[in-house]
């Protein structure tokens, strides 16, 4: 586990959030899977963008101050190229560690992609597959993007509809917005554990706890 993610879900969070997943799965036969991961990639175009925006601002900057139309002596070109990859340097720095710019610059289509490849890396290598009733679900947290997946088996999604965790992923996003990803997922896994009731998700008689109950911490890519 990385240190920003370690900060965010504690030791206690961890056995809280353990301690919601049993009790939704005491309700149903679901196996709820919450997984987080602090980004879904490292989105170096986008700190390519910030860097070559950068350089030529910074360009256009010393061009206009020591005027377009005189030519310049070597020694001026040489500061004001190396004026220019300073500032490129300095903006792929603050797209790589800037979480707000880093979304703006890599974009939402190729931040949905992103998270939604990761979450189906996730799914096979959790074996959210392999239960009994195909009844897993990977609640899946990208922190970074602001993105939350519900990504149900076959047994799932015969029951229950995409737009049915609407709230679950609201409630995702509220908590990490709002600096409580873990009171955020807390909430949702009980909610998770309220729809796969209403939709008829039932708890069998012979019905065994098959996944593991914990929080999976991804790897950042």
């Amino acid at each position: 586990m990385n240190e920003k993610t370690s900060r965010l879900f504690t030791s206690e969070d961890r056995m809280r959030i353990l301690e919601a997943v049993r009790s939704a799965e005491s309700r149903t036969s679901g196996e709820i899977v919450p997984y987080v991961v602090e980004r879904s990639d490292h989105y170096e175009e986008a700190e390519w963008r910030g860097g070559f925006l950068c350089g030529i601002l910074a360009f256009a900057v010393a061009a206009l101050e020591g005027g377009l139309a005189r030519a310049w002596d070597p020694v001026d070109l040489l500061e004001v190229c190396l004026l220019s990859v300073v500032s490129a340097a300095i903006g792929m720095l603050v797209v790589h560690w800037v979480p707000f710019v880093t979304r703006l610059l890599a974009g939402k289509h190729r931040m949905d992609f992103r998270v939604r490849q990761r979450a189906a890396e996730a799914f096979i290598a959790e074996e959210v597959f392999s239960t009994r009733g195909r009844t897993g679900i990977l609640l899946f947290i990208s922190l970074m993007e602001r993105r939350v997946l519900v990504v149900g088996d076959t047994g799932i999604n015969a029951k229950v509809g995409k737009d049915d965790w609407h709230d679950v992923v609201q409630l995702v996003v509220q908590g990490i917005t709002s600096g409580t990803p873990a009171g955020g997922l807390i909430t949702a896994i009980g909610k998770c554990g309220d729809l796969l009731v209403q939709h008829g998700v039932a708890r069998r008689e012979d019905d065994r706890d098959e996944l593991p109950d914990d929080l999976r911490i991804g790897k950042d890519e």
